[in-house]
């Protein structure tokens, strides 16, 4: 197999093969099923390292481009892979929870987040959680603003959504104690300045304050600013947050036959909200930036994206931020830039009015609507009565044909935050989402199945299986 590779290009080798790969399968000369030649003979037959094709055919088969397998080599796989694994990312972290899964579950087995033996204060009736994440690929939409605009306020929002994803997954075990943050921001101070970083500043400790108000106790405990031009040519923004919970408190996931599940919306604007959410918070940024956002950005902002990813998939969309999106009162920025609605002051409330009813809390962040495959046992989830598809969702599977199966496994596509529990709670649960302003929906139930497994039917009557 020959791949044509032109040494005196600039583009590294091994993202040459890996192009003329994946275009020999787009383009349908390579069809599904067909086997590569094994390592050493592309190596042999192109004069290449042999590591360097094999790091490149890696990265395909995480891709979902190609399918690895034992003293066959490599297989073309069923389809090109999804549009988000082409991009470098992946939904459901399959490559992550292969080893996370082999390790110590921690002292409550099964819980959303991992929970540990109190090793901070050193009491036997209490457990710490520990969690880390950040706003990713949105702070990367919230430069392109700042360099359009010259307004670093925009980076308010992602200290928002920087604290949401971590607050809302401790969410999911118990209505703790006391949460302490810290915020940690790397970025390339040649393109982010001070103003960036004193935003960003501003947006936490403010946002943090109006949790507080709404009975939330999480505070502040700093947190650091690297500068790390190599690493970034932009800004990354990420939080941990530490807690210390009683054990009689933690909410085990311990999810099982004839429960109903409720959702609560991720669109609208919360009571306690300043604003309009289009309902994107802070999962499948990668794709809604890439799939709305035109070549304009790609020409003039050359440092806010990857090389390696493939040119068709570098934001190849139709909109530019300023742009209305369709079937909204928002337009294409304010819609990707809506920061992430916190759950917290409902689930919150929740559990206090109903200390113990409650059989389980998922976030549906990575995942989206597959994230509770990952709970219980023996459980198959039936989602038959979903929100109608927000605009912001319809608009990016528009503009880039992603498969609607697909959809579901990287956006939230209308609620976040789910709630399983005895039917006779759906009524309480969706007056109390009410007093917030927050819609809120019975949107499936639970049944017993041999092995956990997802029914989902959309607005549409589209019906998917995983």
């Amino acid at each position: 197999m020959k791949l044509d590779i032109d040494n005196d290009s600039a583009v590294p080798v091994f993202q040459q093969i890996i192009e003329k790969i994946h275009f020999s399968v787009n383009a349908g000369e390579l069809a599904p099923g067909d086997k590569l030649p094994s390592i050493r003979s592309l190596a042999s037959d192109n004069g290449i390292a042999a590591n360097t094709v094999a790091k490149a055919l890696r990265q395909l088969e995480f891709r979902g481009v190609l399918i690895a397998r034992d003293r066959s080599g490599y297989l073309v796989a069923g389809g090109s892979g999804s549009r988000y694994q082409s991009r470098g990312v992946s939904a459901d972290k399959t490559e992550v929870h292969s080893v996370v899964d082999t390790l110590d579950a921690g002292a409550v087995p099964g819980a959303f987040c991992k929970l540990t033996e109190d090793f901070l204060s050193g009491d036997p009736d209490k457990c710490n959680v520990i969690h880390s994440d950040g706003s990713g690929t949105k702070s990367i939409i919230a430069y392109l603003q700042y360099k359009e605009t010259g307004d670093a306020s925009v980076f308010h929002g992602i200290a928002q959504d920087s604290i949401v994803m971590n607050l809302d997954d401790l969410l999911c075990v118990g209505r703790g104690g006391r949460i302490l943050i810290s915020n940690t921001v790397n970025r390339n101070a040649l393109n982010c300045p001070g103003e960036v970083i004193s935003a960003l500043i501003e947006g936490s400790e403010s946002f943090l304050a109006q949790l507080r108000d709404h009975g939330v106790p999480i505070h502040s405990g700093g947190g650091e600013t690297a500068d790390v031009g190599d690493l970034t040519g932009t800004v990354v923004v990420d939080s941990c947050a530490v807690a210390i919970m009683r054990k009689k408190d933690v909410i085990a996931n311990r999810i099982e036959p004839d429960l109903a599940i409720v959702g609560l919306s991720s669109t609208g604007q919360a009571r306690y909200e300043t604003r309009e959410n289009s309902g994107i918070g802070s999962n499948g940024l990668t794709s809604a930036r890439h799939d709305l956002l035109s070549p304009y950005y790609a020409e003039k902002y050359p440092e806010s994206f990857d090389p390696n990813v493939p040119r068709d998939l570098v934001y190849c969309g139709p909109y530019k931020l300023e742009d209305a999106l369709p079937g909204s009162t928002l337009s294409v920025g304010e819609a990707l830039l809506s920061p992430t609605r916190s759950y917290a002051p409902v689930i919150y409330k929740l559990l206090e009015l109903h200390e113990g009813e409650i059989k389980g809390l998922i976030h549906c962040s990575g995942g989206a609507q597959t994230k509770c495959l990952k709970f219980g046992q023996g459980i198959h989830f039936v989602k038959d009565n979903l929100f109608p598809t927000a605009p912001v969702f319809a608009a990016i599977q528009q503009a880039s044909g992603t498969a609607w199966e697909e959809m579901y496994k990287v956006f939230n596509m209308g609620h976040r935050m789910e709630i399983y529990l005895p039917h006779h709670l759906v009524g309480d649960v969706i007056a109390l989402a009410a007093e917030y302003g927050i819609d809120a929906q019975r949107i499936g139930y639970t049944e017993s199945a041999e092995k956990n497994r997802l029914t989902l039917t959309d607005p549409a009557g589209r019906e998917f299986t995983y």
